[in-house]
């Protein structure tokens, strides 16, 4: 089976059978990062830009370890070094990219649907590492593949996400994504970090975290972002802590073996305690192990690649 898609824009876009496809394709991938040599020849020949318009540590390493492993030739492009800081536009930026015929654009940007503007004027194939406060797709492909891993079939499963719900583009991707595999996606947070309109992510909302982790399967703890906030959306540190901070005795409240995820960077003692995010129910640093087969797998199913292909 193929994907049959140019692009990776968000989660909306894709059906259950594509996000199976990309699981099912991802899991095969991780073998290959368990090899004494992690590098297989598919993808030989074929180029990959990053290019990303914001900072990134763990998104844009996986994206160039994915693309390395797979041998394809990778060049990175930042917002600092690119023509866009002399005044060029994106459209330009894009049209210049697509001169030098790449075979995938992987785009970071600041302002939500840039990735989606670039696929329109690129044949490259457009993956979104993360639009302003829109989407992350690729987040949410590699947690919902942390979760599938751990728990089987996701339906019917209730997954609480926690935190700056309004300005995180990785809540919007995982409601969206959680609720097409059938799980039960509840938000909570300050009601200033709650947007408008939040029902049509597919989640329910309490203000109470007690009561949004109450029987989770699996909480997923948000960072502060507070880059993206014009004014600071609570009192004090200290006190959202206390009422939306993940500690020992609140994990106790989920079910018996709750999967504790995080998209990172962690702010640790304040969202989420040492002792939760070492704890034996976090599997944060697999879902980091994850994103890079999960991008490997995404970038052979771009180029043509089928599930049943051979990768080796």
């Amino acid at each position: 089976m193929q994907l049959r898609k140019k692009d990776i824009l968000d989660i909306e876009s894709l059906t259950v059978d594509e996000i199976n496809l990309i699981l099912d394709t991802a899991e095969g991938m991780k073998e290959i990062s368990e090899r004494p040599i992690k590098k297989v020849p598919t993808l030989r020949g074929k180029t990959i830009i990053l290019f990303f318009h914001e900072p990134s540590t763990r998104t844009k390493v996986s994206f160039d370890i994915a693309a390395k492993r797979l041998s394809a030739d990778c060049i990175s492009i930042s917002a600092s070094s690119s023509s866009m800081v002399k005044g060029e536009t994106l459209i330009d930026t894009a049209r210049n990219l697509e001169a030098m015929n790449p075979d995938i654009i992987v785009m970071r940007h600041s302002s939500g649907g840039a990735p989606n503007l670039m696929a329109r004027h690129v044949k490259a194939s457009v993956i979104n590492g993360g639009d302003g406060m829109h989407a992350h797709p690729t987040q949410a492909l590699l947690d919902l593949m942390s979760a599938r891993e751990k728990l089987g079939d996701l339906g019917g499963k209730r997954i609480a996400i926690i935190g700056d719900i309004a300005h995180s583009r990785v809540a919007r991707s995982n409601a969206v994504g959680f609720s097409k595999m059938g799980a039960h996606v509840v938000f909570s947070g300050p009601p200033t970090m709650i947007p408008k309109g939040v029902e049509t992510y597919g989640a329910d909302v309490t203000y109470d975290m007690d009561e949004a982790i109450r029987g989770a399967d699996i909480i997923m703890m948000l960072r502060i972002q507070k880059e993206r906030q014009e004014n600071f959306l609570f009192s004090t540190v200290r006190e959202y802590s206390r009422y939306y901070g993940l500690s020992e005795k609140r994990v106790n409240m989920a079910k018996k073996d709750v999967l504790i995820m995080h998209p990172g960077p962690m702010n640790r003692g304040v969202e989420i305690s040492e002792a939760v995010a070492d704890g034996p129910y976090s599997i944060i640093l697999e879902q980091v192990t994850n994103g890079v087969a999960l991008r490997m797998a995404l970038f052979y199913l771009l180029a043509g690649g089928s599930r049943d292909g051979d990768t080796h």
